[in-house]
């Protein structure tokens, strides 16, 4: 493991529209904004429970 620690990247596969206030903005929470956009984030328990709330809407790539 590197100093920098594990990361975790995410993809947008579906639009927000039509879901509730809380998840947009947890997309927005995650850096995402747009299907198709890519983010890498730390792999920390506050950023896994982010992704489960919106798991319906994001892809894990690693």
């Amino acid at each position: 493991m590197s100093k920098q620690g594990k990361t975790v990247t995410v993809t947008q596969i579906a639009s927000p529209q039509r879901r509730p206030a809380a998840q947009r903005a947890t997309l927005v929470g995650l850096g995402l904004n747009k299907i198709n956009r890519k983010s890498t984030l730390p792999d920390t328990p506050a950023v896994r429970g982010m992704i489960a709330k919106v798991q319906h809407l994001v892809r894990v790539d690693g």
